[in-house]
């Protein structure tokens, strides 16, 4: 026996077929053609930095951002550690000037260990940014390790700089 479908299933059928296989082409053009992710410019900028009797010297600031969280890690060779230092045990505080004058901070507790003598290394430090936001000096960093807090502030804009988040 032969099977009969009728002309008004087959249509049916057919805009069903052609409504997903439009929804799934827009939603693959959305994908494609979606901005990619937020970016700051740029990505690594160095400064100089007085931590007062804990020293001074070069500091390399490293950005990214992730939508509206900015994130960076400081290092410096300059600047070094007394003592051994654990692993996520110094709280970093890194403030810095926005162009209108007012701040923005970024704050973690993330840090590899350090052994005494060697260069201090902090972050990825994270805050929250906005389009537009261009940061740079004077700025200043704060670090509590086992109690004792050590401050650290620019003595000079960034180069290249300023940080400007997208």
């Amino acid at each position: 026996m032969k099977r009969s479908t009728s002309t008004s299933t087959r249509t049916s059928r057919g805009r069903t077929l052609g409504v997903a296989l439009a929804t799934g082409s827009l939603a693959l053009a959305g994908f494609v053609l979606a901005p990619g992710a937020a970016a700051v410019a740029p990505g690594e900028a160095t400064t100089q930095a007085d931590c007062g009797i804990y020293g001074s010297g070069g500091v390399t600031l490293t950005a990214t951002q992730s939508g509206t969280t900015g994130t960076i890690t400081v290092t410096s060779s300059e600047i070094t550690t007394p003592v051994a230092v654990g692993a996520n045990t110094v709280e970093s505080t890194l403030t810095l000037t926005k162009a209108d004058g007012s701040t923005a901070t970024f704050t973690g507790k993330s840090n590899p260990a350090m052994e005494a003598g060697g260069g201090v290394d902090s972050g990825p430090l994270t805050g929250t940014v906005a389009s537009g936001d261009s940061l740079d000096h004077p700025g200043s960093l704060q670090l509590v390790v086992s109690g004792i807090t050590v401050t650290c502030n620019s003595t000079a804009a960034l180069a290249p700089g300023p940080f400007v988040f997208d």
